[in-house]
């Protein structure tokens, strides 16, 4: 008896199958996650109850948590169109940076001078067009030039950061800051408003919903949604169909981009209130919205709950750094291992094993599948 194992592509995806991949990838890694917190000491099952009682257990770990959705939410919906068209970007933090940059720019010099009406939406629009212009970029690369996203996308993250620390220590060093690499605080005009005893400031909020909503509307129902999911799914239908790549392509990629500053603007305008170093603005929210949108299986409406999801590990990571003396980058240990079996699960969501065993004497073969 000879055992044969093959991997083939799954013909149909059902519900069922995909939601209990995805809750099985979850459950290797908080597993995986275990044994490391076990490794160094700590009851597994205390730790990760810790987390989650830090984030969800009390009324303000829950507002903090919603906090620090608002720029994965917006961010992660931001990635899945992007993702949906099989663009692989990975700049959303140095389009953020750019978002913020802009947007303070705004406050600065716009911002005495007009009243809230008029210096809010300015500086999201900007925030948003900043955004998309730095996502555009490695866009047009990609269809002219074949140049590889996912390298230029990330490099675009480095380039953000540096010209945000040159101007934090240069040009727009405050002068009200004591010599601290801060610009001057934004005046009340372009500060966001914030729910009473609370960080949330609710404009960022309310849009990050509308933009995971108008985006499910814009994927499934429209011409041009149909477009990005045929570009990704099979690039040879597009173009027989008579597809314009590159149009579609740039465009999926400004409103990616343009949400990841969207979720820049609300950070500066919404706690910080001044522009500082790159770690200071965003906690890592680019990169941890690449998880979200994957989490979301690539869906607007779920990333809300994914975005909360995370957003409860980044809070409840705090609470583990004091409760057992974990480092900080505990928490990126966890987004890591999670986005690992993410894929991994994703790869057998569209795939499936095929164990094959062959009887040597009469070459019959019994399939089992799996």
């Amino acid at each position: 008896m000879k055992i044969k194992i093959s991997v083939v592509q799954r013909q149909r995806i059902s519900t069922t199958v995909s939601a209990l991949t995805v809750l099985g990838s979850l459950l290797c890694g908080f597993i995986v996650v275990g044994i490391i917190f076990a490794a160094n000491g700590v009851n597994p099952f205390f730790a990760i109850w810790r987390i989650f009682d830090g984030s969800f257990g009390s009324l303000y770990s829950f507002k903090e948590t919603v906090t620090k959705a608002i720029p994965l939410i917006t961010i992660g919906t931001g990635l899945i169109i992007a993702f949906r068209g099989k663009f692989w970007n990975i700049g959303a933090e140095g389009q953020l940076l750019i978002g913020a940059t802009l947007a303070t720019w705004v406050a600065l010099n716009i911002g005495p001078r007009v009243t809230p009406i008029i210096a809010i939406p300015l500086m999201f629009i900007v925030g948003f067009i900043g955004g998309g212009l730095t996502a555009a970029i490695p866009a047009i690369l990609k269809v002219r030039f074949r140049i590889n996203e996912v390298i230029s996308t990330l490099m675009f993250n480095y380039i953000a950061a540096e010209i945000v620390q040159y101007l934090v220590v240069g040009p727009w060093k405050g002068k009200t800051q004591y010599g601290f690499p801060y610009t001057d605080r934004f005046p009340e005009s372009s500060q966001l408003g914030l729910l009473p005893g609370s960080r949330i400031h609710y404009v960022t909020l309310i849009l990050a919903i509308l933009a995971a909503i108008i985006l499910f509307i814009i994927i499934y129902r429209t011409k041009f949604g149909y477009e990005v999911r045929v570009i990704g799914e099979n690039p040879n239908a597009g173009r027989y169909a008579g597809i314009n790549f590159f149009r579609t392509t740039v465009v999926m990629m400004i409103i990616s981009g343009g949400l990841a500053g969207i979720a820049g603007v609300g950070e500066v305008a919404g706690l910080h209130h001044k522009l500082s170093y790159p770690f200071t603005i965003s906690a890592g929210y680019g990169y941890t919205g690449i998880i979200v949108a994957w989490l979301a299986r690539l869906n607007p409406i779920l990333a809300i709950f994914s975005g909360l999801f995370f957003a409860g590990i980044k809070v409840g990571g705090d609470a583990i750094q004091t409760s057992f003396g974990l480092p900080a980058a505990t928490v990126d240990v966890f987004n890591g291992v999670i986005l690992f079996f993410l894929i991994m699960g994703e790869y057998f969501i569209n795939n499936k094993l095929v164990i094959k065993f062959v009887n040597s004497k009469t070459e019959s073969l019994k399939t089992e599948n799996i």
